[in-house]
């Protein structure tokens, strides 16, 4: 059908992907270097969970509704989202 949209996900290796009606993007690390290769898409989940670490609030969960945490990562990504753009 040429009116649906294609999801596309980035993942590192392994994915239920088949199981949904999406577009995996594997990337792999090439087999015959053996220092380090700089790959387009990888390890963006690390990356931005590198980020939440910044806040301490987020690194211990004290609250009694896991709405509120949900809430303060939300807080957080827009922090972080808004000094990018700055």
């Amino acid at each position: 059908d040429i009116n649906t949209q294609r999801q596309v996900v980035w993942i590192a290796k392994a994915s239920n992907a088949p199981r949904y009606q999406v577009f995996v993007v594997i990337m792999l690390r090439p087999k015959q270097t053996r220092k380090f290769v700089l790959l387009p898409r990888r390890w963006v989940v690390e990356r931005t969970f590198g980020w939440l670490n910044h806040y301490r609030r987020l690194s211990k969960s004290h609250e009694r509704l896991t709405r509120t945490d949900e809430a303060w990562v939300f807080i957080a990504m827009s922090r972080i989202m808004l000094n990018r753009l700055a």
